[in-house]
């Protein structure tokens, strides 16, 4: 039974290692892997764009169901924990080998062996939060799971942008490291809530019913929210996979420069995930979707048609951050959007459902969000190949999908937090 007083904060920051684990390894992955595709492979940027779409179309077809099959599993060390062991050392290896691929077939081998081994796990790590967590307290939680995300993504970028400039290699074999700490630390401390009895008379979690569901009256407006999920990370994932590249072909900056850009996206990101937790619980969390919606826009529309000089424009400088450029500032601010969206969008999916679904759920959700970083990353590498290579273009489509995730958004009417006790496990 889940005590709805209860709050584990020790628990939570645990569960949240393994979303810091994630969040390093992808982090790195989508900084560093476009840059040795344009020079060390010497792809153009449709290329590149389909390459960092090719794995979650292999991911697509893992995440979902290994949700739904993470909700119907049974073991000694749980149902969600057996995936961790076994996906976050295959991941961590494949990542380490990335850099050493001397030909395209072997470095398409390493990438597309890391992602499909970190789809193995994603879902089941991140289901373990509302596993644990009452509804009225998830936005909060995963403030707490998305802090430790943040946190991984920081030091991912930051201390690879110093590694890279010892060797290329570095910043990947550093990852590979930070994964194989995290999965331990999960895997050590973490132990599952073990009240979920086989009942015949309870329904099987079944993913492909569960989305069919979606489109019907028995889920109240949940097609709007993995809808807007949809619309809001193909924007996201269209300008991330190509970052590195608009820092390095449109600014001017160095690797090192141009990796610490996503570096202020995830620092505030960071200082803004717990806090959005709780405004999201105190003020609606369609609300503050709605709110941080709108910073995007803002960030993505000033970014796009503010000049080039005006952008890296220097006003300061940080240890972690570097130089403090116009475009630093920005992208700070759209990291405290996309906080407001990321941290309350999951409660939302989560308590659509009752915690014999969650992991299903959960797969839905990493469905809709796989699709869109399979459909970003190629809509933005053909905008920049049409337009003769300028990476500036990749700020036209974010704010066209982030206003069409408002638009779901305003018109859904479920996904605020339940006040009633469930019947889960908190201990």
């Amino acid at each position: 039974m889940i005590e709805e007083q209860k709050f584990n904060y020790g628990k939570l920051f645990l569960i949240g290692f393994g979303f810091f684990g994630t969040s390093v390894l992808w982090s790195l992955y989508n900084t560093y892997v476009p840059i040795l595709l344009e020079q060390k492979f010497f792809l153009d940027s449709a290329q590149i764009g389909f390459f960092m779409s090719l794995d979650n179309i292999a991911a697509l077809f893992i995440q979902p169901p290994v949700g739904a099959w993470s909700d119907r599993l049974r073991t000694k060390l749980g149902r969600r924990l057996p995936f961790i062991l076994i996906g976050a050392p295959i991941s961590a290896v494949a990542f380490g080998l990335v850099p050493l691929a001397s030909s395209l077939p072997l470095f398409v081998a390493c990438t597309v062996t890391t992602i499909l081994a970190m789809a193995f796990w994603r879902t089941p790590v991140v289901a373990l939060m509302p596993d644990v967590t009452p509804s009225r307290l998830r936005s909060q939680a995963n403030g707490i799971i998305n802090f430790m995300g943040g946190l991984g993504l920081v030091l991912g970028t930051s201390i690879g942008a110093m590694l890279v400039k010892q060797n290329q290699a570095l910043p990947f074999w550093f990852g590979s490291l930070l994964v194989l700490i995290a999965a331990a630390l999960v895997l050590i401390f973490v132990r599952e809530p073990k009240v979920y009895e086989d009942n015949p008379n309870v329904e099987k979690p079944d993913l492909w019913k569960s989305l069919k569901d979606l489109f019907t009256s028995k889920y109240d407006g949940a097609i709007r929210i993995f809808l807007a999920i949809f619309f809001w990370f193909i924007a996201y994932n269209a300008i991330e996979a190509f970052l590195s590249l608009y820092g390095i072909n449109h600014l001017g900056l160095d690797q090192s420069g141009a990796g610490k850009l996503i570096t202020s996206v995830g620092f505030s990101f960071l200082l803004f995930a717990i806090p959005a937790g709780f405004i999201g619980a105190k003020f609606g969390r369609k609300r503050t979707i709605g709110v941080g919606l709108l910073i995007m826009i803002f960030v993505l529309l000033a970014t796009y048609f503010l000049p080039k000089e005006t952008l890296i424009q220097v006003h300061g400088r940080l240890p972690i951050l570097g130089d403090i450029f116009t475009l630093t500032i920005l992208l700070l601010l759209a990291g405290i959007g996309w906080a407001c969206i990321n941290i309350n969008s999951l409660p939302v999916v989560v308590d659509l459902t009752d915690p014999i679904h969650i992991g299903t759920f959960t797969g839905l959700y990493y469905l809709f969000s796989t699709l869109a970083a399979i459909a970003g990353p190629n809509i933005n590498g053909w905008i920049v190949k049409l337009t003769g290579n300028n990476y500036a273009t990749i700020f036209i489509i974010g704010p066209i999908f982030m206003a069409a995730a408002l638009v779901m958004i305003l018109g859904l009417k479920s996904g605020e937090a339940k006040l009633v006790t469930e019947d889960s496990s908190a201990s």
